[in-house]
């Protein structure tokens, strides 16, 4: 007797103490699922590099923006907002904004917010008595309102003109980029917005995410925006909002696809079983699959974010599996049992265990590899993500192959012991439809298994070469939800979605504005100091001026930070430091060379924190880092601005200077590249080890190493269409698509070792090619249409997920399983008729005269037993 036969009689005999040690295991999950915390944070997708460290070398040693702040960007469009009328508009909904006890409590004290609109204001009141000031001696905004309106019109337009002036005004920096200069009429222009954080916190990421304090407050702002009704429009874009809309957008995916995948399941699960009680505990499964699963994040401290919306439905789905097969391999078993009736429950469960069970392992073992491969990746919630997948389908083989089972012969025998009849038919078994159409595969390889290899191979090839052609993506814009269609937000509470505007409106950011997380740096290190590093800056300065990936403002100048620039800006300023700066420049070209040390020393004494930005000084004075900050068009791809950024950094490089280009766009753009190196490290992975695996276990349980070869071939040829269909559909490998190969083998495996497994069972125990093929394909292929169809399903919902990547996610992996499902089918038992014939056991190939009657193989091919 096998381990799996001792171990199905010890479930079935001791079902009762089975029972309440998973229920107690249960409990004890459950507690940890309340641990779990969320995190909408893109920081977290980032891995350790070169240019990661050099990104928090910056953030720990430059003055990146005022301590602990963060900033909106209070976007205003309308026909003129240049006008005197709206202005006065703009004014006014900031001190709505002071008036909100949630707004006014996070905003910063010495300028909470400055644009256009305040720039007039306050150049109107220039010289004037401003005893009318705000708390920090600028002027209150009542003030600021009353001067404009005091102001006639010409006036107005010439004060307008001061505050736009490239050559004195600060007005530009709060236009659009695509500004006429002169021009006093425009369609959008920004006001910025600076918010308070707590001690020690950093504002000088926009992808970090932002406390609740500042999402409050910047939902806040948007609703009040709102509620204007002054004719125009204004877009509040923050952190506090991006967090917000991420936050709601996996909450809404969440409460719109759980039920859908609980109601498709159901439907699927009475289609398939037709027995209100076989669907409960079904159900039920799921429940103790997901606590247990949640559970042990809890316990683990891993962090739920946008990725771990696939889990619960990738789950649901391949769970029902384990109950499709394990009961209805139960119902073949009951259909073929003449033992009395409290035997024959519990004989029959015993048996289906013992024949389903291994193969239930090795699917379990091959799928776990396949999710197991994404610890290669360099992304640190891809890890997290196949770590805890493979964990939930390690989890769904001990409840539905040791929980559902003991329920299902406890209560089967209570009822039958009542008069119950719980005898019934196999899906897909017997003369019905869908038995007839499952036998298309086993027909086709009697007539003609080449030609089916052949096709199958061809098509293939059209697929491989699809593979080469899809695209990689890793951008913010992935992450921000779409407004959901009309027909959900009929839903009631609460499953309405919220309003998403932020995808929108990061578009329209991008394209006119400077936006404060579109920017590189460039960190160069050691011999800062040197006048041939300066003329290096010098000319990078120069090269990114020149670039098409660099935006230009209005005023025809690129936007960058450095320490030339700020250098040059200070000596404008300042006459002591003027003179400082020409003495250190002999040859007039703007570019010290020479004293560059009591150069730094000046500029740090005449202005600190303008210093401090661009420059690194240690405590004990010595000058060991500067930076370059370039704004970078939101527009242009991110591998663009990545080369681009690199080329300028190599022209810096070497000499005892090292030059390093990072941002967020160009880490965002490497974590794009180790999401392609993902998808092909976790399929290498993936398949050698899962074709040593099945080679092995054939090799030692069946003497036959080449079966396993022949099992994996059809998810070999499988991963080829599903690539194909990417390219065909348009759909990019990214933070979720980009684990598709290696779920593909994975999920691929279960349904071919099915196949493989149960005809390698009836061919020993009938010696008959077309009788073991028919009783395969009608069995277990019935087994395998019922388990596909919900896995589809489960997956399927996904499509009505608000994040993008959890719609094309669940789009393609519903696919895969259809792929999977067909190419085991339909092709595999053509490959299983050539392996037979070659490298098989003897077997009958004449033409199968009828059914026979003989038993099923249901006890995995143990007659013994019986």
């Amino acid at each position: 007797m096998s381990w799996a036969d001792r171990l199905a009689g010890a479930i079935t005999a001791h079902s009762r103490l089975v029972i309440i040690a998973m229920l107690v295991v249960t409990l004890v999950a459950g507690a940890g699922a309340g641990a779990i915390e969320q995190s909408s944070s893109l920081d977290q997708f980032q891995s350790d590099t070169p240019e990661a460290e050099a990104l928090t070398y910056i953030e720990g040693h430059f003055s990146t923006g005022p301590d602990n702040t963060t900033t909106a960007q209070l976007i205003v469009r309308g026909d003129n907002v240049l006008s005197k009328e709206s202005t006065l508009d703009t004014l006014r909904l900031q001190q709505a904004f002071r008036e909100n006890e949630t707004i006014n409590r996070t905003l910063d004290r010495n300028q909470p917010s400055v644009g256009v609109a305040n720039l007039v204001a306050m150049t109107a009141l220039a010289g004037q008595d401003q005893s009318n000031s705000g708390p920090t001696g600028q002027p209150s905004l009542s003030t600021q309102i009353a001067a404009v309106e005091s102001m006639n019109t010409t006036e107005y337009e010439r004060t307008l003109a001061a505050v736009l002036n490239p050559e004195g005004g600060n007005g530009l920096a709060f236009m659009p980029t695509d500004y006429e200069v002169g021009s006093s009429t425009a369609n959008a222009t920004m006001v910025l917005v600076t918010h308070r954080l707590e001690e020690g916190s950093s504002g000088s990421n926009e992808f970090e995410e932002a406390p609740d304090e500042i999402v409050d407050a910047q939902v806040a702002m948007q609703s009040i925006a709102n509620d204007g009704g002054d004719g125009s429009e204004v877009i509040v874009f923050g952190r506090g909002i991006m967090s917000a809309e991420e936050s709601n957008s996996m909450a809404d995916s969440l409460a719109i696809v759980g039920p859908l995948a609980f109601l498709f399941v159901i439907v699927a699960l009475i289609v398939a079983y037709r027995d209100l009680l076989d669907i409960l505990l079904g159900l039920l499964g799921i429940v103790v699959v997901l606590v247990w699963t949640f559970g042990f994040m809890g316990w683990a401290g891993i962090a739920f974010n946008q990725i771990f919306i696939a889990v619960p439905v990738l789950l649901i789905g391949l769970s029902i599996d384990y109950a499709i097969h394990i009961f209805m391999r139960h119902r073949e078993e009951r259909q073929n049992d003449g033992s009395p009736v409290g035997d024959g429950v519990r004989r029959s469960m015993r048996v289906a265990l013992g024949g389903v069970g291994i193969a239930l392992v090795w699917v379990t073992a091959t799928t776990a590899i396949g999710f197991l491969s994404n610890l290669t990746s360099s992304v640190p919630p891809i890890q997290d993500f196949g770590v805890v997948s493979a964990v939930g389908i390690v989890f769904a083989l001990l409840v539905f192959g040791v929980l559902i089972p003991a329920l299902k012969v406890e209560l089967d025998e209570l009822l039958e012991n009542r008069g119950y009849d719980r005898n019934k038919r196999a899906f897909g078994t017997g003369s019905s439809p869908v038995g007839s159409l499952l036998s298309t595969g086993s027909k086709a390889a009697r007539r003609a298994p080449f030609v089916v290899i052949a096709l199958a191979l061809l098509v293939s090839a059209g697929g491989a070469y699809g593979a080469t052609q899809v695209d990689t993506s890793f951008a913010q814009e992935d992450f921000l939800a779409e407004d959901p269609p009309e027909w959900t937000k009929q839903l009631p509470e609460p499953f309405r979605p919220h309003d998403y505007t932020l995808k929108e409106n990061l578009e329209f950011v991008n394209e006119h504005f400077v936006r404060g997380g579109a920017q590189a740096q460039i960190l160069v290190r050691d011999n800062v100091a040197n006048p041939d590093t300066l003329d290096r800056l010098a000319t990078a300065e120069r090269d990114a001026a020149e670039s098409d990936a660099v935006v230009t403002l209005s005023s025809g100048e690129a936007n960058i930070q450095s320490p030339l620039r700020t250098i040059q800006q200070v000596a404008r300023q300042n006459a002591s430091f003027n003179a400082t700066v020409a003495a250190a420049d002999t040859d007039g070209d703007g570019v010290p060379d020479r004293n560059i040390d009591g150069v730094y020393d000046h500029l740090f004494a005449v202005a600190p924190e303008e210093a401090a930005g661009v420059i690194h000084r240690s405590d004990s004075g010595e000058y060991g880092a500067v930076r370059m900050v370039i704004s970078t068009s939101g527009t242009v791809a991110t591998s663009h601005v990545t080369a681009e950024m690199r080329t300028i950094a190599a022209g810096i490089d070497g000499d005892g200077v090292q030059a390093t280009a990072t941002g967020q766009t160009i880490l965002f753009d490497i974590i794009q590249g180790q999401l392609m190196d993902t998808v092909i490290q976790s399929l290498l992975i993936t398949f050698v080890v899962i074709f040593a695996f099945l080679m092995i276990v054939y090799r030692l349980t069946e003497g036959s190493a080449t079966l396993g070869a022949v099992t994996l071939l059809p998810v070999l040829l499988s991963v080829s269409w599903i690539l194909g269909t990417m390219y065909l559909l348009g759909i990019p490998f990214n933070i979720l698509t980009g684990m598709i190969t290696s779920l593909t083998v994975g999920l691929g495996v279960a349904y071919t070792l099915h196949m493989s497994e149960r005809y390698n069972l009836e061919l020993q125990r009938t010696g008959s090619v077309w009788e073991a093929m028919n009783r395969t394909v009608t069995g277990t292929g019935g087994a395998l249409l019922g388990s596909a169809a919900t896995t589809v399903g489960g997956f399927g919902v996904l499509v009505f997920a608000i994040l993008p990547p959890l719609q094309q996610f669940g789009l393609i992996t519903g696919m895969t399983i259809i792929y999977a499902f067909l190419a085991s089918v339909l092709v595999l038992p053509s490959l299983l008729v050539v392996w037979t014939k070659y490298f098989g056991p003897d077997a009958d190939f004449e033409t199968q005269s009828g059914s026979s009657a003989a038993p099923s193989a249901s006890d995995g091919g143990r007659p013994e037993d019986r």
